[in-house]
């Protein structure tokens, strides 16, 4: 007799390559099985798992960024995994299932749009959806007795994120410049005011300093309709690119940048610079 005679159904369906989501639990149950499970797996807690649902949502985004689609099945696997692990634990300590979490979301959706799944008008514009949008986002938050205009805004956001998120909560309210005037003058501001406290000050007033001046370059972004994250991973990616650059250069000469000095560094990323702005303009 073969072995997939001899497999239970559990084992048949953890082996079916095309099991699906029931074999994604399936498996994930088995991983936490206290009896035969794995001991990595049966030690983690909802909190030792949370920076890696983080960093795998980050990994969706940076396969999007560099249009990966080969890599981006994997990515949204390993994410979708991650809230399997979740509701597996809550599951177990008696919280809430999986198939709970797929019902709370469509539920949430179905509410979100009576426009799509009620008999409200689908003539609106997208502007008018956001703004129907955030009022159900208020109701459910008064609902669930969040009565600040802060409140719910979540502290596990990156923080650049968080910064822009309560300022549109602030600015609902009033509170808000009323152009990108006053914000690059309180960039002006918070600048002069970060040299102060790196001369004059300690290392808490320095971090303190530097946390309010990117607090107020997320208001900028926010000012400008540009996402600081994306506008951030752009920089880093354009920075990373142009030293690469660097070395390949200096690879050419046989040479390598801890033996090269700033001067000719700068040189040769003012040279990749050059290169960058050439191609744009398509010489």
């Amino acid at each position: 007799m073969s072995k997939t005679h001899d497999l239970s159904p559990s084992d048949s369906l953890v082996h079916d390559p095309q099991g699906g989501m029931d074999r994604l639990r399936e498996i994930m149950r088995r991983l936490r099985d206290p009896q035969n499970g794995c001991p990595w797996d049966i030690e983690q807690t909802f909190a030792t798992i949370a920076p890696y649902t983080i960093e795998e949502a980050y990994e969706v985004a940076d396969a999007i960024e560099r249009e990966a689609w080969d890599e981006l099945k994997g990515e949204l696997g390993d994410l979708l995994f991650q809230s399997v692990f979740h509701a597996q634990m809550a599951e177990e300590a008696g919280l809430f299932t999986f198939d709970d979490v797929a019902d709370t979301m469509s539920d949430k959706m179905v509410a979100r749009h009576p426009h799509v799944f009620g008999d409200e008008s689908r003539d609106k514009s997208a502007q008018q959806q956001t703004r129907d949008w955030e009022t159900i986002k208020a109701a459910e938050r008064a609902g669930k007795a969040q009565q600040g205009v802060l409140d719910g805004v979540a502290i596990g956001l990156p923080a650049l994120l968080r910064a822009m998120k309560l300022q549109k909560r602030a600015a609902r309210v009033g509170f808000d410049w009323p152009d990108i005037g006053p914000v690059l003058d309180k960039i002006t501001e918070e600048a002069h005011e970060l040299a102060e406290a790196r001369d004059t000050l300690g290392p808490d007033e320095v971090r303190e300093e530097l946390g309010d001046l990117l607090f107020v370059v997320a208001n900028l972004a926010r000012h400008l309709d540009v996402d600081p994250e994306e506008a951030l991973r752009n920089a880093n990616a354009k920075f990373e690119r142009r030293f690469q650059g660097i070395e390949r250069r200096l690879a050419n000469q046989g040479r390598s940048p801890d033996h090269a000095t700033l001067n000719e560094m700068d040189a040769l990323w003012d040279a990749e610079k050059a290169v960058e702005k050439s191609v744009k303009r398509g010489e």
